[in-house]
């Protein structure tokens, strides 16, 4: 990763002359961090589901319609397109411009945090993954880039993208893509929490953060029988038990193990009762690859293996692949501006190396068209050791995570409007 580590010992150290002297501008008044966390809090008591996020889209609309701004809410009805630095709010010109996106939905999980004042008040729906931390950054960001605006300190437009149903397969991506999201962009920037990053700090990796994820869904039939004469039926139980334990071994022989295609099962169902061999049987699952090539065989691979053990055992398989998201991509120069914007904040010792990670994102298909870098949030409370992780009901994050993030994306787009030719 190109940097400048060796020359900004400091978060106030002019890191371009005649540009920005001084500290970057686009810090945080004391009272911008209370009001934002304030709007985390509603919204994390407040879940609501992919494509189901209106009251979130109108919150969102009327916060930076206060601002003077002029957001376009998505055709599908929620999430929502806002560009700052325009005269009529529309992004015409042929200066590609830095796009900053957030997802806006919540998991169908129930919040299981017991001494929380703003835990979430929908009985089963929960802000489990962080949206809600994602989508006030990118609000705050485009709060404080208005004001830099009005003063005349913004040098180029910046593009907020409020994306509904990042949850849900294959993604909210592109229905804001369709609905312009790219339009213009030359690059693209995210967040993802972190739970074992302490809150301050981000985690950044060059190339390959995340990896492809798909979801899996199977029936198994048979005529079924008694328990007594298994020999004369199809023991379904067992057709799906190997299935779930046969199929996994059989794909990590087919592909070279560094690709990490994995099949892990998250469902089976079968029977009714003790000593009846059953008629059907469902599984479901997910598979996930760490690298884009063997990702776009895993289909055939996965369905072959499958189909496979269902016939040595006589039962008929129905498989329904669906496709998710492949991995992201961090692109190299994009994951430097996230740098030099992380350390002109708050110095080198800010950011750290971070693994790639087997979780599915579908900021991979805004990247699939445009540079762009996702870095991980550090969410984490300093000190703690016990690790909240996501997808869990008892998830929470350091709320000072806000600031940072904020900070984060107002010096990118500040550092990428000077560091690149109008």
């Amino acid at each position: 990763m190109t940097s400048r580590e060796s020359e900004a010992e400091s978060a106030g150290e002019d890191l371009l002359p005649g540009t920005f002297p001084g500290t970057l501008p686009g810090t945080l008044p004391e009272a911008l961090c209370a009001e934002l966390i304030a709007f985390r809090r509603d919204m994390h008591m407040h879940p609501e589901l992919g494509n189901q996020e209106f009251r979130t889209t109108a919150a969102i609309k009327a916060r930076l319609e206060k601002a003077g701004l002029a957001p376009r809410v998505l055709a599908v009805g929620t999430g929502l397109i806002c560009d700052i630095g325009t005269d009529d709010g529309t992004w015409s010109g042929d200066t590609p411009i830095l796009a900053m996106r957030a997802d806006i939905d919540a998991l169908p999980i129930p919040d299981t945090k017991t001494e929380c004042a703003y835990r979430s008040t929908v009985p089963d729906r929960a802000h489990a993954c962080g949206h809600d931390v994602h989508t006030t950054v990118v609000l705050g960001a485009g709060l404080v880039l208005a004001e830099l605006h009005r003063q005349g300190r913004l040098p180029r437009p910046v593009r907020l993208v409020f994306q509904p149903a990042e949850e849900v397969l294959p993604g909210g991506a592109a229905d804001a893509i369709e609905g312009g999201a790219l339009d213009g962009v030359g690059r693209i920037i995210a967040v993802h929490c972190d739970p074992r990053v302490d809150a301050g700090r981000i985690g950044l990796r060059e190339g390959a953060i995340t990896s492809a994820c798909d979801r899996l869904e199977i029936s198994l039939d048979g005529p079924g029988g008694h328990t007594a004469r298994p020999h004369l039926t199809t023991d379904l139980v067992t057709a799906a038990a190997r299935v779930v334990t046969d199929v996994p071994a059989l794909v990590g022989r087919r592909v070279d193990t560094r690709a990490g295609l994995a099949v892990t099962w998250g469902r089976i169902e079968s029977g009714h009762a003790p000593n009846v061999i059953p008629q059907h049987a469902e599984l479901s699952g997910t598979v996930r690859c760490l690298d884009i090539e063997a990702w776009r065989q895993a289909p055939d691979i996965v369905v072959a293996a499958i189909d496979e053990v269902a016939n040595l055992h006589r039962a008929k398989s129905e498989i329904n692949y669906v496709r998710g998201v492949p991995p992201v991509v961090n692109d190299g120069a994009v994951t430097s501006l996230l740098y030099d914007a992380m350390v002109a904040r708050r110095g080198p010792s800010s950011v750290e190396n971070t693994e790639q990670s087997l979780g599915g994102e579908d900021f991979s298909w805004y990247l699939e068209r445009v540079p762009g870098a996702m870095a991980r949030l550090g969410v984490r409370p300093p000190g703690e050791r016990t690790v909240r992780d996501l997808h869990q009901g008892d998830f929470d994050a350091d709320e000072h995570a806000i600031t940072v993030g904020v900070e984060l994306f107002t010096a990118a787009a500040l550092l990428d409007a000077a560091t690149r030719e109008a």
